[in-house]
C-alpha cells in the first residue's frame, strides 16, 4: 500500500524522506523539491524589479488564497487576510473585540500554545472572564461549549483537530449556531484540520465563523503562510491592532489623525505591514504541485487515516505495558505514556526517527510520502526503546 509514496518520494530530494524516517508530519512536513523554484522566483523578481516587485508578490498572495479556500471548502470570494503566523492574525481579531461589553471568552484547555498563551494573559486583565472548558471527551466539547456561552461572550476559541491528541471536535455547525443566536463570535483552529479531514466551511456550517490555520504542517507550504477567514459580518469590523496596508489603496488620501479602512476588502482590513513575499511564492509552487500529483481534499484524508490505522496496528502489536492509544482520529498518531518525553529522545538519538512530545503524549506523524516499510520501522525503533527501559 505504498504506491503512492513510491510516485512522491522521488520529488523530495532535497529533504531526503527516503533516507530519514520523518515522523513529525504533523508538525513541520518535508518540501517538495518544486518549492524551491518558488524561492529562486522570488529572489529573481526582487533582483529584476526591486521595489516594482509588489505587483508580482501581490498576484502570489492572491494565489495562496485561493488555494487556501479549496482546502477550506469555502466560497471563491471568501475573505482571507494572510500573516507570516496564526498569532498576530488572532492578535487582530481580538483587537475588533468590544470587551467592555462582552468581556467574557470561552476557550479549551486543549489549545495551541499560540491561543493558550495569549488567552491566559488576556484573562489577567482587569473585568475580562476567560473561561476554559476540559478538552475531553472531544464528541462533547461542541455542547459543552455551547452551554458556557453567553450574551456577554465576545467569542469562543476551538481547534477542529485539537493539537495534542489528534482528536476531532464534533458539530461545531451547532456550536457555530449557538454562537449566532447570542451574537458571539466563532473562531475555529483549522491548523490541523487541512489535509487530514474533510474540513468544509459549507458543509460544517462554518460560514458566519472565523476560521485560522497554515500550511505548515500537512500541506507542506513551510513557515510563513498563514490565514485568517473573516466572516461576512465582520466585514466592517476595525481593529485595534492594525497594520498600514489595511489603508493601502488610499494611502495618498490626507487624514493625519484619522485611521481609515479598506472600505470594499474585509481581509485588508486585517491586514499587517510589509512583510517576506518569498514564503508565498513558495505556497504557489507548492499548491501547483499538490495538484500535478492529485493531493486533494479526496485522496490526502483515506491516506492519512489509512497511515494512522498502520502504525496504531504496529504499536499495537509491542503491547507495550506503559503506552495507550489518544484520540489519534485525524493526521496522527498520539500514544499517551508517561515516558513520553524520554522515548521521543531515545527514537532520535538511538535509531535516528524524528518525533516529537506534548506532556505526557508522544507523537508520530506519518507523511504521504512515507512507506509502509518505514512506518513498520519507526513501530520497530520504538519496541527496541521500550525494551530498553
Amino acid at each position: 500500500m505504498s504506491a503512492l509514496a513510491d510516485r512522491l518520494a522521488p520529488h523530495y530530494v532535497r529533504f531526503g524522506v527516503t533516507e530519514r524516517l520523518l515522523l513529525t508530519g504533523h508538525s513541520h512536513q518535508a518540501w517538495p523539491d518544486a518549492a524551491l523554484d518558488g524561492v529562486l522566483e522570488a529572489f529573481d523578481d526582487a533582483a529584476e524589479l526591486v521595489d516594482e516587485k509588489w505587483a508580482r508578490a501581490f498576484a502570489a498572495a492572491d494565489a495562496v488564497r485561493a488555494g487556501f479556500r479549496v482546502w477550506l471548502d469555502d466560497e471563491d470570494d471568501a475573505a482571507l487576510a494572510l500573516g507570516a503566523n496564526t498569532h498576530e492574525l488572532v492578535v487582530r481579531m481580538l483587537s475588533s473585540l468590544d470587551l467592555r461589553a462582552r468581556p467574557r471568552i470561552v476557550t479549551t484547555g486543549g489549545e495551541f500554545h499560540t491561543l493558550r498563551r495569549q488567552l491566559a494573559r488576556l484573562g489577567e486583565v482587569p473585568g475580562v472572564e476567560v473561561v476554559v472548558v476540559d478538552p475531553e471527551p472531544a464528541d462533547t466539547l461542541a455542547s459543552r461549549l455551547a452551554d458556557a456561552t453567553d450574551e456577554g461572550t465576545a467569542a469562543v476559541f476551538v481547534s477542529a483537530v485539537m493539537f495534542g491528541t489528534g482528536a476531532v471536535v464534533a458539530d461545531l455547525g451547532s456550536l457555530a449556531r449557538a454562537c449566532t443566536r447570542v451574537g458571539s463570535e466563532l473562531v475555529v483552529d483549522a491548523y490541523h484540520a487541512l489535509g487530514p479531514t474533510r474540513f468544509s466551511v459549507r458543509d460544517d456550517g462554518l460560514q458566519e465563523a472565523w476560521v485560522v490555520g497554515g500550511g505548515y504542517k500537512y500541506l507542506q507550504l513551510g513557515e510563513g503562510c498563514c490565514f485568517l477567514r473573516i466572516p461576512p459580518h465582520a466585514a466592517a469590523y476595525r481593529p485595534v491592532i492594525t497594520g498600514w496596508y489595511a489603508e493601502f489603496g488610499d494611502l495618498a488620501a490626507e487624514r493625519p489623525n484619522h485611521v481609515a479602512y479598506a472600505r470594499d476588502d474585509p481581509a485588508a482590513r486585517f491586514a499587517g505591514s510589509t512583510y517576506d513575499p518569498t514564503s508565498h511564492y513558495r505556497a504557489v509552487r507548492v499548491f501547483e504541485f499538490f495538484h500535478q500529483q492529485g493531493l486533494d481534499r479526496d485522496t490526502l484524508p483515506p491516506e492519512y487515516a489509512r497511515q494512522v490505522h498502520h502504525l496504531a496496528s504496529g504499536v499495537k502489536s509491542l503491547n507495550l505495558r506503559d503506552v495507550e492509544r489518544a484520540a489519534s482520529e485525524a493526521g496522527f498518531l498520539a500514544l499517551r505514556t508517561p515516558h513520553a518525553a524520554a522515548y521521543q529522545q531515545s527514537l532520535l538519538h538511538d535509531h535516528g526517527v524524528l518525533t516529537d512530545c506534548r506532556g505526557d503524549v508522544l507523537r508520530l506523524g506519518p507523511a504521504p510520502y512515507l512507506t509502509d516499510a518505514q512506518l513498520d520501522a519507526a513501530v520497530a525503533a520504538l519496541g527496541a526503546v521500550a525494551a530498553d527501559r
